[in-house]
């Protein structure tokens, strides 16, 4: 058995029935934040409104009371089990009353006392009460336990570190772009369940109006399969997922659709229609995605390129790969975005291509080949994102430990990234291509409902920006 602690405060240790005497008390004191709220809205599933939305628990004031006061009576219980009688206690039965609201900053002090034995089945009646910073009581009541017989001393266990993705960054991104008209878009081979989903609740959402270009027998196939109502839309009907293709790109030409949104049909073939010489598409600038992310415990939006379309891109190719995504940082509203040029190392290293390019990306910023941003590289991912890591570095940078850009080497390491900022970070996501004459809304089938939607909202205030007037120049 290890040993423990040296010290009481690093130990839990219970007090059995025969140790309990009636009047022994113990507390606790708490204070309620949104986080708290969250955690309990995360475990226990509850997401009523009255204590996720301050906004509605204004008007609600006796859900409010409920909802609050149970994350209160939660630490009832963390009294009862921690302190008295601690480990091995058995919560059977609790009569609590909720009598005033708790709301966020309230500290709420927690004190259990012993009010009867009961010797033959090793009961202990406990009186309740939470009250307040100003003293009013919050929840009056009592619990019952069945107490240890048993002493127990153990060392406390440290919790694990939790993260939550409350989406609110996403949540404000959605709500600027459902702020206008919804924007015509071309939806390139939606000939599935996830391309017809994501088209329909992007329009639900007030951001796009879906014109399904493809096979109209496999989209209606798609659509029946998956129990959709896609009678309203407008379905332009083509033999395949090329012709699909191309027949999208001619709606942009037109100027029937604004947008081009990527259904169920390879990354290649929709591109291949993009590029083509006569698609009106086309800019000096080469194409590249740009990944947008929310991720939980980031103090900003991050945006990662190219992880979608370029898969070795040349030291001219990642010129315009920053410049797109520094023009929607612009649009996002970043002002002076921090661009980091990623690499395995901070140092130039010849033997490492990505970082002689990442010198030569910053050479080109200061002479005014890249503009908007503020460009360093090379920086290894930690010292890209983390103050703490530049500094046992020494790095002395204006974007070091601050980037809202990250550029990577390649398309395996952007890929591996934005995967892993997804799955294992729970970062929520959206991605649009940039450097063609209207953004593409390109996602993947593994990518969640938020994501498509998000992208549709990205790809919409990219849209809006290019068609609003320039600002007038005062003379």
């Amino acid at each position: 058995m290890p040993a423990l602690p040296a010290t009481t405060s690093d130990c839990i240790e219970n007090r059995t029935f025969d140790e309990i005497e009636v009047g022994d008390h113990a507390s606790l004191v708490r204070t309620l934040s949104q986080r708290d709220i969250e955690l309990f809205a995360a475990m226990s599933g509850d997401v009523n409104p009255a204590h996720m939305d301050p906004a509605y628990a204004r008007t609600d004031m006796f859900h409010r009371v409920v909802a609050h006061g149970m994350w209160a009576g939660a630490l009832i219980s963390t009294v009862l089990g921690t302190e008295l009688p601690g480990p091995g206690t058995l919560y059977l039965a609790q009569d609590l009353h909720f009598l005033a609201p708790v709301g966020l900053g309230d500290s709420i002090t927690v004190m259990v006392t012993v009010k009867e034995k009961i010797a033959d089945r090793q009961r202990i009646i406990f009186d309740c009460r939470c009250s307040n910073q100003n003293g009013e009581d919050v929840i009056l009541g009592s619990a019952e336990v069945k107490a240890p017989l048993e002493k127990i001393r153990r060392a406390r266990i440290e919790l694990p570190e939790i993260r939550l993705g409350t989406h609110g960054r996403f949540r404000e991104l959605m709500a600027r772009a459902a702020f206008g008209a919804s924007i015509p878009t071309a939806v390139v081979h939606p000939c599935d369940e996830v391309s017809l989903r994501a088209a329909l609740e992007a329009a639900n959402a007030g951001l796009i109006i879906p014109i399904l270009v493809g096979p109209s027998i496999k989209i209606h196939a798609a659509a029946k399969q998956a129990q959709l109502d896609i009678s309203t839309l407008r379905l332009v009907d083509t033999p395949h997922s090329h012709a699909a293709a191309a027949t999208a790109v001619a709606l942009v030409r037109s100027g029937e659709a604004r947008l081009l949104m990527k259904g169920a049909l390879h990354t290649d073939e929709l591109m291949h229609a993009v590029v083509a010489a006569d698609s009106g598409l086309r800019t000096e600038r080469r194409l590249s995605h740009v990944y947008l992310f929310d991720v939980p415990g980031y103090a900003r939006p991050l945006l990662v390129t190219d992880a979608a379309i370029n898969i070795a891109p040349s030291l001219a190719d990642k010129r315009d790969i920053i410049q797109n995504a520094i023009d929607l940082a612009h649009i996002m509203g970043l002002a002076q975005p921090r661009v980091a040029v990623l690499s395995a190392v901070e140092t130039v290293n010849p033997a490492i291509p990505s970082t002689v390019d990442a010198a030569a990306l910053c050479k080109m910023a200061e002479r005014g080949q890249i503009s908007g941003g503020l460009v360093d590289g090379p920086l290894a991912f930690d010292n890209a994102i983390s103050p703490e890591a530049a500094r046992e570095k020494g790095i002395v940078s204006a974007v070091a430990g601050l980037a809202d850009i990250l550029v990577v080497p390649d398309l395996e390491s952007g890929n591996m990234l934005a995967k892993q900022l997804s799955f294992l970070a729970g970062a929520d996501a959206a991605g649009i291509v940039m450097g063609a004459r209207v953004p593409i809304i390109l996602t993947s089938r593994a990518d969640s409902s938020r994501t498509h939607v998000a992208s549709c909202a990205v790809a919409v205030l990219v849209a809006r920006a290019r068609a609003a007037p320039p600002p007038a120049v005062e003379s």
